[in-house]
């Protein structure tokens, strides 16, 4: 199947004003749902986008709704998107498994079970004490599964007081146990008897309630507490990510340090525990604040973890010639998340340079009013997204994007590869003038006169649903996502793949 078609793209003009063409509907919703957390964006509030989310999973077919909800949770590591599509593909498709198998794939934790109860509730728009009744079959028998998934220990870590808890969807959805040992957990459940887990959290908190004889002596139990948690092996990869700053505030000697960067740059670790690549950079960010000789120690862990993650990543060696250009206009200062400190901006710069670390011949910059090439040296990711930072401001908050390509052919540089890292909402600032002159589209047919061979890499990072330029046609291609599984789709269409191949090739 080939969703991104020529013949379906239409003009349009992006909220910046300017002209622009609207992607497919599989498209669209393929960049919507991977570039969000359902938060406020610049151009978009959580809910316009979950309203636009909801409208396309209408307009695709149903098989495509279930693979990139697959996809969505499995490659790009996201909860919250998988589960509005899942839901609103179980209101709309029925005759079959289709549902219930996506279910059993989005469902990765126990509390997505009551995750997906409350969205299905609240978009069937039920009230009243019986607001969970009447389930779709398909999604009774898939969460059925995801229930025999679990044990107790996760079962407690995720238990929360909230609208729908664990005993109502074990109600609800009714289980049937593998076994005497599960059916005593949904007893456990059914009777809110599961035993408080071991966790940091809980941990911690029981620490906090003891009286201590001082200062002195509160510190080091909290020193031997997380000693005792790196030890046991039980603090999951994201809990200590979350916490390097707590754990040097509290002075973990050096051997529980070199304990916990094993584990930050174990191989196996980092693809196990499904990151999205900013949260490296929130962790980087936080252990600027601590004043610890172990900081620099931790940082270059961070890096290789982030090395992990891309080290698959082929076809950009010494003589793939590529340019990388990073927006940082005023649209992309805007957080993922009400909870996060992470910027679209960070995003763009981050997934930059990664790809960055994996070129041979490269030209990095940044993008606003103007275009500035940023030499960078090394191959830390982190380390040169700060150095980017550190000149934040020298090309304004606009987003002349087609500078790029202006300066490529003025220098006449030839580039295998021109890749922006942008929400796609470009415009011409220079002159205020939104003739086709000055666009990405016209100054990419100059630049293919020069350079026939050339390829231009859109990657969306926000999802608006616009393009400034046709994709598919004269080597452009459109790649969405905050996740570094976006250089997988980088290389299938190196090979000759369509951008959505990665969801088509899903099995379901």
């Amino acid at each position: 199947m080939r969703f991104n078609t020529v013949n379906q793209h239409q003009s349009t003009v992006n909220h910046a004003g300017a002209n622009a063409f609207a992607l497919t509907p599989e498209m669209e919703l393929y960049s919507a749902v991977v570039t969000t957390m359902l938060s406020d964006v610049t151009y978009e509030n959580a809910d316009q986008r979950l309203e636009r989310i909801r409208e396309l999973a209408y307009v695709v077919s149903p098989l495509f709704l279930a693979k990139l909800a697959v996809y969505a949770r499995e490659q790009m590591y996201l909860r919250t998107a998988p589960v509005v599509l899942v839901g609103d593909l179980a209101m709309r498709h029925n005759g079959d498994d289709l549902v219930s198998r996506t279910v059993s794939r989005v469902v990765q934790r126990p509390d997505e079970i009551t995750e997906l109860l409350a969205y299905y509730q609240a978009a069937n728009c039920r009230t009243g004490t019986k607001k969970l009744n009447r389930l779709s079959k398909q999604i009774q028998k898939g969460l059925a599964f995801s229930f025999n998934r679990f044990d107790a220990y996760q079962f407690a870590k995720y238990e929360r007081k909230a609208a729908v808890t664990l005993r109502d969807a074990l109600f609800l959805v009714h289980p049937k146990a593998k076994d005497e040992a599960q059916q005593a957990v949904f007893n456990q459940i059914a009777t809110q008897s599961l035993e408080t887990p071991y966790t940091w959290e809980t941990e911690l908190s029981a620490l906090g309630q003891q009286v201590f004889a001082g200062e002195t002596a509160k510190r080091k139990a909290v020193q031997a507490k997380w000693h005792e948690l790196i030890d046991s092996g039980r603090l999951g990869y994201m809990a200590m990510l979350r916490n390097l700053r707590n754990m040097l505030e509290a002075d973990i000697d050096g051997a529980h340090v070199k304990t916990v960067c094993a584990l930050l740059s174990n191989e196996r670790a980092v693809r196990n525990a499904k990151q999205l690549p900013f949260r490296f950079l929130a962790a980087y960010r936080e252990l600027k604040l601590v004043n610890s000789g172990h900081v620099s120690r931790i940082q270059q862990a961070l890096e290789q973890a982030l090395q992990a993650s891309t080290a698959n990543l082929r076809g950009f060696d010494d003589n793939t010639r590529v340019v990388i250009a990073c927006d940082v206009s005023g649209s992309m200062q805007k957080a993922v998340s009400a909870k996060s400190k992470v910027l679209l901006y960070d995003i763009g710069l981050l997934l930059g340079m990664l790809l960055q670390a994996n070129c041979g011949n490269v030209i990095t910059g940044m993008f606003g009013d103007s275009w500035k090439v940023v030499p960078l040296r090394g191959k830390n990711a982190l380390a040169n997204v700060d150095a980017f930072y550190r000149r934040e401001g020298e090309v304004g908050y606009s987003t002349n994007g087609y500078l790029v390509l202006d300066d490529l052919i003025k220098r006449k540089h030839h580039a295998d590869k021109v890749m922006l890292f942008t929400d796609t909402q470009l415009w011409d600032s220079t002159t205020g003038n939104q003739s086709a002159k000055n666009t990405l589209a016209a100054k990419w047919l100059a630049y293919k006169q020069l350079f026939p061979g050339a390829r231009l890499y859109l990657f969306d990072l926000a999802g608006y649903g616009q393009a400034p330029l046709r994709t598919q046609t004269n080597d452009v291609y459109l790649i969405a996502g905050w996740s570094d599984k976006i250089f997988d789709v980088l290389q299938a269409i190196e090979a000759g793949d369509q951008a959505l191949s990665k969801i088509n090739e899903i099995g379901l």
